[in-house]
């Protein structure tokens, strides 16, 4: 990224910031729930927690530079987009937390495990408060573009965006537990979860959004936007399954092996699977779905990796993708901004060489 590019990223991250906490401190004092219930303003507040909690906001500079490819003037709705991805991000997180079964998310404890923690006696209370907190967030999320001021036909491309988004990203949670069932995935497969999973809501919806807030037509494009944003969710995800064993755990607020210990059948996994020998498989075959596999353990399943090359393998593997996505990034240039343009042929190489 050059530094023109990085100087609007974090102003688009600085300015969301302030609205996302204006946004929680106005539907915190005006939200319509009982006068005596208490568990409302807590579930509220654990969203705000989680929401407010740091995150890369990409989705939100996603949107914006969208926006850029077809004017620098100031955009209406844009805004109310942004609030709908994030908060649509934080019901992903909050059921993702669930179904991992995480303590943590970005350096404090997830939903799940707060409410655990408020009702060590009733965990069935927990469990249906976790899976509340995120639906929460999903209505929230559409109910921002429903009042946002934009014309009415925009608002509702809007909500079908984000309630497309939302279904495919379902499906994707769906197929990613699929996934681990069954024979080893090919890699086409690990594609598709990619897409559905987190391509579709973290690209392809803010990239759709932007477009329609300033006025574009995003179906006339639909199949290179759809393009692009596979791919760079595919070295998105390639990435995330990097670091889940080859990251460091104080930058990404989380422990590491996550994955193994759960028997995901990640990128990571794959490729550690197809480069070891015959002890070697055996160590990282003990290891995988052992819940109780001890960090000595993690530590030697991640040795064996570098020995292997696997880290090298994966890293030109996520480069690969970013390169191809960066060409469709590089085919809008005689119909879209120049500046925007270049931010998005960016994007993907930033995304493989992240640390968190």
């Amino acid at each position: 990224m050059t530094q023109q590019i990085l100087e609007r990223a974090a102003g688009y991250e600085q300015r969301f910031s302030t609205l996302f906490e204006e946004y929680f401190d106005t539907l915190s004092a005006g939200f319509d729930a009982p006068s005596f219930s208490r568990f409302t303003p807590d579930c509220l507040r654990l969203l705000r927690e989680l929401s407010l909690r740091g995150g890369k906001r990409i989705r939100v500079v996603v949107l914006q530079e969208a926006a850029r490819l077809v004017t620098n003037e100031p955009v209406e709705g844009l805004d109310a987009a942004a609030l709908s991805i994030e908060l649509l991000q934080t019901h992903g997180l909050v059921h993702d937390d669930l179904v991992d079964d995480s303590p943590l998310r970005r350096g404090g404890p997830s939903t799940y495990y707060a409410y655990r923690e408020r009702f060590p006696g009733h965990p069935r209370t927990a469990l249906g408060l976790t899976v509340l907190a995120g639906d929460l967030a999903l209505a929230l999320s559409l109910q921002v573009l429903l009042d946002a001021k934009v014309p009415v036909a925009v608002r509702h491309a809007m909500v079908e965006v984000q309630t497309r988004a939302a279904a495919d990203t379902f499906v994707g949670q769906i197929i990613d537990l699929e996934r681990d069932f069954g024979p080893a995935p090919d890699e086409e497969t690990l594609h598709c979860v990619a897409d559905y999973k987190s391509a579709r809501y973290s690209i392809l919806a803010p990239l759709r959004l932007g477009l329609l807030a300033a006025g574009e037509q995003p179906a006339l494009f639909e199949k290179e936007l759809h393009d692009y944003a596979r791919l760079v969710g595919i070295c998105g995800q390639m990435r995330d399954d990097y670091l889940d064993l080859f990251g460091d755990a104080a930058i990404l607020g989380k422990p590491t092996g996550t994955d193994i210990r759960d028997g995901k059948q990640s990128y990571t996994v794959r490729t550690l699977l197809a480069a070891v020998d015959d002890a070697e498989r055996r160590v990282v075959e003990a290891a995988l779905g052992d819940p109780y596999c001890t960090p000595e353990t993690i530590a030697a399943v991640r040795e064996i990796g570098e020995r292997c090359g696997v880290p090298v393998r994966m890293r030109a593997d996520m480069r690969r993708y970013a390169r191809q996505a960066s060409a469709v990034a590089a085919g809008w240039r005689p119909r879209w901004r120049e500046e925007a343009v270049t931010f998005f042929e960016r994007l993907p190489l930033w995304s493989v060489e992240r640390a968190r």
